[in-house]
């Protein structure tokens, strides 16, 4: 496996000579600068991939090529828009780039309410509090029969926090809801997500399912052509979230999304935290049924609550078994080196790590911190490294 780290170009505050320092070997990214939908022009990556490699670092993870809204809803003419993804997958391919992670979750990316939660021993991590996230529906967005969503207990704790809480608190449960998008994107206040949710109206599960075939049905083909794999991103969380439907969050939805469109190009972004927050998920016996398919990997844990809600764990705490989860994606990558598949090797890297000691002063990404992340990737390496020696993985 290697070892990798997400780098936000421009937008981050980390650069890449820290990330040296960590022992990371490729870098994850993206050009978060261009708009969803629009080319990714052969000169921008090719300048990133020269800035990369001469910093020392390999270059064969996109994460993410972004899919537009349109394609998502599947709302009108969609010709140019998957002729652009593409020709951004060919642009990527001709700059040596392996893997496309993307995912298909509609108007919100990974969402938290609290990005400064605090730990037992200090530092911070993100959190999603279920009676938060109603009461942003409820009293903020205002969204039309959220309470369906919600148990009673949610509800009568979502109330009592809206009424206790300042304008302050709502600013920031605003502000953490809206961390989640990527790079220099609008972000929404309550009114303008209300607005935003309008073109999603009558948007159910399986029409968002068919949208997704259809959009592998177009690029998967270019894909194996290229040379290229798809990896598509779990649900984070995995459950419907301001009504909008979310088709990625169990291992029955992994099975139908890599049975819509049967390719060695369709594939999965193995991401430990987003399928753990499912409390039905096993997710080293979920990494074990589809690691053929398993084509880049997130390592990190999440520790659950009864009502839904959950917190970013150590990445040798909270409730996935990582050890287990390691062992199953190191014997995936030693099956490949048997096969002479060397090139398929694994690449993973720690994310959404604790913000600790001087992480707090530097403002990086939320959830992306230095002194953390590379607190989970020192943790990860020793469990790899344990479990070689012991024998418990055969080259």
């Amino acid at each position: 496996m290697i070892e990798g780290w997400r780098w936000y170009g421009g937008y981050d505050r980390i650069s890449l000579s820290e990330i040296a320092q960590t022992g990371a070997v490729s870098i994850v990214t993206a050009l978060h600068e261009i708009p969803y939908g629009q080319i990714w022009p052969r000169e921008t990556i090719a300048k990133t991939r020269a800035q990369l490699q001469g910093a020392g670092f390999a270059w064969t993870v996109v994460e993410s090529l972004p899919v537009h809204e349109a394609i998502k809803r599947g709302e009108g003419n969609l010709t140019e828009f998957f002729a652009n993804y593409r020709q951004s997958m060919a642009n990527l391919a001709a700059e040596g780039i392996k893997v496309i992670c993307y995912n298909f979750m509609p108007l919100l990316d990974w969402t938290r309410t609290d990005l400064t939660a605090p730990v037992a021993r200090g530092g911070t991590c993100l959190r999603f509090s279920a009676a938060k996230m109603a009461a942003f529906e409820l009293y903020m967005v205002q969204r039309p029969n959220a309470e369906e969503d919600y148990c009673e207990q949610v509800l009568a704790e979502a109330k009592r926090w809206f009424e206790a809480a300042t304008q302050p608190d709502l600013d920031r449960l605003t502000q953490s809801i809206m961390a989640g998008l990527p790079g220099a994107y609008d972000r929404y206040d309550p009114n303008g997500l209300r607005e935003a949710l309008l073109p999603y109206e009558g948007l159910d599960r399986a029409a968002l399912r068919q949208n997704h075939k259809r959009f592998l049905e177009e690029v998967v083909p270019a894909a194996e052509d290229l040379g290229l794999k798809l990896a598509v991103h779990p649900d984070d969380p995995p459950r419907d979230l301001l009504g909008l439907p979310r088709i990625v969050s169990d291992a029955d939805d992994i099975n139908w999304i890599l049975s819509a469109v049967e390719s060695p190009s369709n594939g999965l972004t193995l991401c430990s935290g987003s399928l753990g927050a499912n409390p039905k998920n096993d997710v080293p016996a979920i990494a074990e049924r589809f690691a053929g398919k398993v084509h880049f990997a997130h390592l990190r844990n999440v520790a659950k609550d009864p009502d839904g809600s959950f917190e970013e764990a150590a990445h040798l705490g909270g409730d996935t078994d990582m050890p287990a989860l390691l062992g199953v994606l190191l014997r995936e990558d030693a099956r490949r080196r048997r096969e002479g598949r060397a090139d398929d090797e694994i690449v993973f890297r720690p994310d959404h790590g604790h913000e600790l000691l001087t992480d707090a002063d530097r403002g990086a990404h939320p959830g992306y911190p230095l002194i953390g992340r590379m607190r989970g990737l020192a943790e990860l390496r020793g469990v790899i490294a344990g479990l070689t020696a012991a024998g418990a993985v055969t080259a």
